[in-house]
């Protein structure tokens, strides 16, 4: 039977995570930081990576991470959408998850250590369960072809390109000094996308035909899985700090926090934040144990993915004027919010997917 409740152990993480992003990524830091020329934070990425060894929970111990789940990664996913923190996060679980799967591992303690920083070479909107891409070739070892919408793209200084070469699928090693990247316009500006053009590139194929498929594919879920914790740590934030918002903010007299109209928005989004939670830590649970991964991770990404757009515009719209300016971070989170609504696909995408798995009509081949 599923477990929903967290462990001692998640919790004592989660406490962990919390207090190092208190102290170093209040959201007065994260505005600064984001209106400056290094959005991301990577000291204090490599503080999380590298001090607490939150890159390698994925990791087997056996090449040098920790051995731990998707539980475990779940509850750090939340504190870092709960803190909206810009670091290189949902790159690397999909670096790290595509390379443990792999033969060439070279590069993969960097990743751990936080020493370098990792992605893979798809586009935002990639389904988990999306043909192998064919956008890049691969000749010899010499890579060509585009991908745009590449997160954390920017930051990256391995990507690993899905490719297809003489024999069909494969997942290739690039050095991004190598490659260029060019960054997009972020609607998000706590964490960022890039178009990534290869012209003639030299890469290292760590992978090919059906176990490139199959890595590919897994690392895709397990980072759509992921998200959805984030997602749920996101709308955990709004709702907390509109609530704190409605017991010190008085009009007429009175706590905004007083009105029933107000009172009945919090108590449905306090609801609609429950079942979220429910699904997320259902689809960790199941990656963490291999059952039925993607069915839980789409009926995740179905009802997360928009909840967390809901609850960012509860949290702007409940905070009134104050929360339409600039110099309030409520921007930040409907960015974020907004942003990953997107990423690995929108939810009328996942409703589709779960009807194909449980053999509903409506499912899309």
């Amino acid at each position: 039977m599923t477990d929903l409740l967290y462990t001692e152990v998640e919790e004592d993480l989660r406490s962990g995570v919390r207090r190092v992003l208190r102290d170093r990524c209040d959201w007065t830091a994260v505005l600064a930081r984001v209106e400056s020329d290094e959005p991301y934070d990577l000291a204090l990425w490599r503080s999380l990576a590298g001090e607490m060894g939150l890159a390698g929970l994925l990791v087997p111990e056996e090449l040098g991470g920790a051995g731990a789940t998707a539980r475990e990664l779940s509850v750090v996913a939340e504190e870092i959408g709960r803190a909206v923190a810009p670091v290189p996060f949902l790159g690397a679980v999909l670096a790290t998850t595509t390379l443990v799967g792999c033969a060439e591992q070279d590069v993969l303690p960097q990743l751990v250590d936080g020493s370098k920083v990792g992605t893979v070479a798809v586009g935002l909107t990639t389904l988990p369960h999306a043909p192998f891409p064919q956008s890049v070739k691969a000749t010899d070892s010499t890579l060509t072809g585009t991908v745009s919408a590449v997160v954390d793209l920017e930051v990256a200084d391995h990507v690993v390109v899905p490719a297809v070469d003489a024999d069909g699928s494969a997942l290739y090693l690039v050095d991004t000094s190598a490659a260029t990247s060019t960054p997009t316009t972020p609607l998000d500006l706590t964490r960022r996308f890039g178009t990534l053009v290869l012209d003639g590139t030299a890469g290292v194929r760590i992978a090919s035909g059906t176990d490139a498929e199959r890595i590919l594919r897994q690392a895709l879920v397990t980072a759509a899985g992921t998200l959805a914790a984030e997602q749920v740590g996101l709308a955990q934030h709004c709702l907390d700090a509109t609530v704190e918002y409605g017991k010190t903010r008085y009009q007429f007299g009175r706590q905004i926090g007083s009105f029933q109209a107000v009172k009945h928005r919090l108590a449905d989004l306090w609801t609609q934040i429950s079942m979220a939670r429910a699904v997320s830590r259902n689809a960790s649970d199941a990656l963490a144990s291999g059952t039925e991964t993607e069915l839980a991770v789409a009926m995740a990404q179905a009802y997360v993915s928009d909840l967390v757009v809901r609850a960012a515009e509860e949290h702007l719209q409940l905070h009134g004027g104050i929360g339409m300016t600039w110099e309030h971070p409520a921007h930040l989170y409907l960015g974020r919010a907004k942003s990953s609504q997107l990423t690995f696909g929108i939810a009328e995408a996942h409703r589709a997917r779960i009807a194909e798995l449980v053999d509903l009509p409506g499912g899309s081949a």
